[in-house]
């Protein structure tokens, strides 16, 4: 662990920033709320924010890109992939969403290696940082993703006038090379995980039993479809909770062709299980055109499907989903725990 002053790390971001091998993006305050967004300079950076609206995951995974361009030219038909990788330094990023890239990691290099999420991946570095402030709609300590001892090249923890540096990897040790920083003391050391410790305490909201258990339970609950149709009674079937989510990987692809059908492009964009047309196949058929069954499935989705293939709860508890769903029911704290209850009746 090292030690930086704060105003030593202002200039090591500026520094960072006056590079022109990597492109900087951090956490800064718009129209009071928290983006990640190109950064000019260090003192743009809001690091005691408590959730950004959309997860660091746009970086890695953008809302929409060109994967390939086609031509029809004189009877030849050409494709040629396209694949745009900008080297990028992501400074501030909280623990649950460095735990969201390490399940991100393992979706897309799994049975099919997507090299354009990979790729991304590979020119990117991860500076984290520890959370003084919380929203009032996380419940991350519930979900043991509050704190990460991985995931990061580098994680900052604010120590007053100072930060302590952690290094998670060489990337992060290299990055670190040319800034002005010394040894923790064993007293700043234990500083660190006291702030780990405090921030634990500063979560209102709970889930009320152990994600362990959320498997089984969603497991016993999928015929259920009085719970499932009464909490989807209200929604609009927008997927915002699919769109702000950090763990959702779902796109759609489409070829969009220039006018004179000679050539275009194929596009891919994010798209969400509780969207009205996610599930429509060839021929129009739609096997999840039920609102209650795409609202199920999202939490089953979050709950049991990734955790049976990787062995993770795919939620995060950064409380994205509720913050911004409109008629509020979008809650996975509140579903999962009023379902819990309701066993126990």
């Amino acid at each position: 662990m090292r030690i930086i002053a704060e105003k030593d790390f202002e200039n090591f971001v500026n520094g960072l920033i006056a590079r022109d091998d990597r492109e900087v993006v951090g956490v800064q305050s718009r129209n009071s709320h928290y983006v990640f967004d190109d950064l000019e300079d260090a003192k743009d950076l809001a690091l005691d924010y408590d959730v950004t609206i959309l997860p660091p995951k746009k970086y890695l995974m953008p809302q929409t890109e060109a994967i390939l361009e086609y031509e029809k030219k004189k009877g030849d038909f050409s494709m040629e992939p396209l694949l745009e990788v900008e080297p990028r330094i992501i400074i501030g990023i909280h623990p649950y969403d460095l735990i969201a890239i390490q399940q991100m990691d393992k979706v897309f290099s799994d049975t099919y290696e997507d090299e354009y999420y990979l790729d991304r991946r590979k020119e990117c570095i991860l500076i984290g940082v520890n959370m003084q402030n919380v929203s009032d709609r996380s419940f991350a300590a519930s979900m043991g993703t509050a704190t990460t001892d991985s995931g990061y090249d580098l994680m900052l923890t604010d120590l007053g006038d100072k930060y302590a540096v952690e290094i998670g990897s060489s990337k992060g040790s290299d990055l670190l090379e040319n800034a002005k920083t010394r040894n923790a003391s064993s007293e700043e050391v234990e500083k660190v995980e006291e702030v780990k410790r405090r921030v634990k305490e500063k979560f209102e909201k709970e889930l009320e039993f152990s994600p362990k258990e959320l498997p089984t339970l969603l497991d016993q609950n999928y015929e259920n479809m009085n719970f499932w149709e009464e909490n989807s009674e209200t929604c609009y079937s927008c997927g915002t909770c699919n769109l702000v989510c950090p763990t959702c990987y779902c796109f759609d692809v489409e070829d969009v062709n220039e006018i004179t059908m000679d050539s275009g492009k194929r596009v891919r964009r994010w798209d969400g299980c509780l969207l009205e047309g996610f599930a429509v196949v060839a021929g129009g058929e739609n096997f999840r055109d039920n609102r209650a069954e795409r609202y199920r499935h999202r939490y089953m989705r979050k709950g049991k499907y990734i955790y049976d293939r990787y062995g993770d709860i795919a939620c995060v508890g950064c409380g994205r989903c509720a913050s911004q769903c409109i008629p509020d029911i979008a809650d996975p704290c509140r579903v999962y725990n009023d379902m819990k209850e309701m066993e126990a009746e």
